[in-house]
């Protein structure tokens, strides 16, 4: 699998965070480390706001989740999909397209939710967060 590990995209992302951040030095500005982006659906409902994040193949211990009043963040990693050394080595990639790595998403909510009301769960690669309305 060495090989293969030399050019993901993960080499990508580090060799051209590396040749920023250097042009970041020059402008005295700081660069954050990639972070991709899942998918999400947001739905308003009768009694709250349910939002709905692609999460396919990420363990619920690499999820954080924070939640506000007016403001829902997620964050965690998700490990490289490739197969394993017992399912046979990778000798060729021919297509790369899920992201992975570590990921952030915060979605500003149009409404207040009641924080201590508020629950989440994980099925079949989806986290489905449920966000009460303020009373």
């Amino acid at each position: 699998m060495n090989t293969i590990r030399g050019i993901k995209l993960r080499w990508l992302h580090e060799t051209l965070g590396d040749a920023t951040h250097q042009l970041a030095r020059l402008q005295f500005t700081q660069l954050t480390p990639y972070r991709w982006h899942p998918a999400i659906n947001a739905f308003q409902c009768d009694k709250g706001l349910r939002i709905c994040v692609d999460l396919a193949g990420v363990d619920r211990s690499q999820v954080a989740l924070t939640v506000e009043p007016r403001r829902v963040a997620i964050r965690g990693t998700r490990e490289a999909p490739e197969p394993t050394d017992a399912e046979g080595r990778a000798v060729q990639m021919i297509a790369f397209e899920i992201d992975y790595g570590p990921f952030e998403r915060v979605v500003q909510l149009p409404l207040p939710v009641d924080v201590a009301q508020v629950q989440a769960e994980q099925r079949n690669g989806f986290l489905w967060i449920e966000l009460p309305f303020k009373r």
